[in-house]
């Protein structure tokens, strides 16, 4: 569990294999933290736990060398044999109150919330970060229920003091609008993961995070 709810994240990269457009996700990865992602969750969907493993052990090891935290999505037995920094999940996966008694050593636990009353579960309380998915609607999510909006971070930025982060349709046009409604962290999928260049892209993200912060 993080000490004192510390959250020191700015730009988190979130993978989707579809993103790539055929390109190697380790390459990938690598060039985003080298535009300034600070934190990685790999979602992995569709494989099956030994290949997720396996692509989750070559990633940790690449982002040891730059001191990136790895969070994996959504599989706790993934998460503790590859010794994730920690892992994020939602509301029709294993609640977070299960995972800190599976997995004591969890580091990082985020939740995905999709209603504002949730703010108030006991999910939520155990949680280290609250994710709002998505802020705006996205093709790579479409399993969800609130469209966020400016307007819902507000809200529940003046309801919790848990660490927010935003998720769903991020860019470098939007990143200083969701920042200054109130999150603490913005998480990207295309715009990273699907730029020609996804070193420049995390780095024109990372610059209007910190004009704003």
């Amino acid at each position: 569990m993080l000490k004192d709810k510390q959250f020191p994240y700015r730009l988190y990269l979130v993978t989707d294999e579809a993103a790539l457009r055929g390109r190697d996700l380790l390459w990938m990865v690598e060039e985003a933290v080298k535009g300034g992602v600070d934190l990685v969750q790999l979602r992995e969907k569709k494989l099956e736990d030994e290949a997720f493993l396996l692509r989750a052990l070559q990633l940790k090891e690449m982002l040891q060398r730059y001191n990136v935290p790895l969070i994996i999505n959504d599989n706790l037995v993934v998460a503790e044999r590859c010794a994730a920094a920690g892992i994020h999940v939602g509301k029709s996966d294993i609640p977070p109150s299960l995972v800190r008694k599976r997995w004591p050593g969890c580091g990082i636990l985020g939740y995905s919330i999709e209603y504002e009353a949730q703010l108030d579960s006991e999910e939520a309380l155990t949680s280290d970060y609250i994710a709002l998915s998505p802020v705006f609607s996205t093709p790579t999510k479409t399993d969800t229920v609130t469209e966020w909006k400016l307007g819902g971070i507000r809200r529940v930025r003046a309801t919790t003091a848990k660490p927010l982060v935003a998720i769903g349709a991020i860019s470098r046009y939007n990143a200083a609008s969701v920042v200054e409604a109130g999150a603490d962290c913005l998480a990207v999928v295309s715009a990273i993961c699907s730029a020609e260049d996804p070193q420049k892209a995390a780095a024109e993200i990372r610059s209007e995070i910190e004009k704003h912060l």
